[in-house]
This record gives structure tokens, C-alpha cells and sequence, in this order.
């Protein structure tokens, strides 16, 4: 079962996602907060597997609670998508670096919330080829100078694993890996996860920052 956390000041959204969640057979709505504080609260006491984090909330924004769960050790189990009402909120992309396995809209197809839901968490990230990439390309534009030491800090990479980091950065799922390198999905994940093991990412997410942090993929890049 997988058990989620429902943050988001409005009560009408949390009544609507709670409705559309409850009805399946394989996910619980475990919680509800109003605000940022409550969420990092709710998240520390009932360890959910998912937290649909709204960016903007009274007391804590979106964006300071995604970063302390993400820093509390013991949540490390916990996934949390940022919900935001436009395409390209300028906070989403510092939500990744946060630590956030991805993002939604707020009007985005039932199927697809629920199949966020369940992607994130299996531990992946909601990072496929689309809005996500322009967006990340766009806000790792404007971010500041590279925080991972450059080129230097994918030095413990192999070829073949800097060669498939640059693919995740570009929004590639590892199907999409696996296509274009003309090896397996199950190398292709292989070599994800060791990248990650390295880099000491997160996650998915994680790595993508990093792929434009460092200057392996650039902003516009569609591979």
C-alpha cells in the first residue's frame, strides 16, 4: 500500500486529491497539512511514502519543507512531488536540488497524479521528455555557478555511466537509455544507479541537476 501525504493550503484541492486517491485499491491518503510546517511535522510522524507538496503555503513555503525533508535523514524513504499551479514556477527547479522527485501541475489528469503517485513511489522521478526537460533547461540557465565542482565532480564516472547521466539530464527514461545505447533496460538501470551511488544523489531528480550543475548537458540540449 502505498501511503501519501497530502500538503496544500486550500481544502478543496486536498478534498479532491484525497477523493480521486482513496479509491484505489493500492494508495491511503495517511495525512493532510495546511502549511509548510505541518507537512515536515506530519511527514517526521507518519513516514509516508509520498508527500504531494503544494510550493505555495503559509508559514513554510513548498520549497523550505521539500529541503528539510530531504535533509532529515530518516525520511530518507520519503518522495515528495511539488504540486505548482503554473508550467514554470521559478521554484520548481530549486525543488529538485532540493531534494523533490519531481512536479506536477495542479490541473494535471487524474491518470497521470495517480501514476506520479505511484512512480515516485517506486523511487523514481517524474523527470520524462517534455515540460519537465524545458524546464530544468530553462531554470539551469539562471541558476547560479555550478555547486558540484564542474566536470571534476563526475570524475569517479565512467565513460559509459557520464554518457548515460547526460541521457537522464536530457529527460530520457532508461527504455529511452536502453534504445539509444543499444543495451538493456536493466543496464541502463544499472548504470543509473551507479551513477546515482557515486554522485551521491537522491535520486533521479538529483541526477539531473547534477547533469546541468556540472556542464555535462546544457540548456536546450534535446539530445
Amino acid at each position: 500500500m502505498i501511503r501519501v501525504l497530502l500538503a496544500d493550503d486550500q481544502v478543496l484541492v486536498r478534498a479532491g486529491f484525497r477523493a480521486l486517491l482513496d479509491a484505489q485499491p493500492d494508495i491511503e491518503v495517511v495525512g493532510e497539512a495546511d502549511d509548510g510546517e505541518q507537512a515536515v511535522a506530519l511527514a517526521a510522524e507518519l513516514r509516508p511514502d509520498v508527500v504531494l507538496m503544494d510550493i505555495r503555503m503559509p508559514r513554510l513555503d513548498g520549497l523550505a519543507a521539500t529541503r528539510r525533508i530531504g535533509e532529515d535523514a530518516a525520511l530518507d524513504g520519503v518522495r515528495v512531488v511539488v504540486l505548482t499551479t503554473f508550467e514554470l514556477d521559478e521554484y520548481v527547479f530549486e525543488a529538485l536540488r532540493a531534494g523533490a522527485a519531481g512536479f506536477l501541475v495542479k490541473d494535471t489528469e487524474p491518470a497521470e497524479l495517480l501514476r506520479a503517485v505511484r512512480v515516485a513511489a517506486a523511487g523514481d522521478a517524474l523527470l520524462s521528455p517534455g515540460v519537465t526537460r524545458r524546464l530544468i533547461g530553462e531554470f539551469a540557465a539562471r541558476s547560479k555557478a555550478p555547486a558540484t565542482g564542474g566536470p571534476t565532480a563526475l570524475a569517479a564516472l565512467t565513460d559509459r555511466e557520464r554518457e548515460v547521466l547526460a541521457l537522464v539530464g536530457l529527460g530520457l527514461s532508461n527504455e529511452d537509455i536502453a534504445r539509444r545505447l543499444v543495451v538493456s533496460p536493466l543496464t541502463a538501470k544499472t548504470h543509473v544507479s551507479r551513477a546515482m551511488v557515486k554522485l551521491g544523489a537522491r535520486d533521479r531528480a538529483q541526477l539531473v541537476v547534477l547533469a546541468y550543475e556540472s556542464g555535462l548537458v546544457r540548456p536546450g540540449w534535446l539530445g
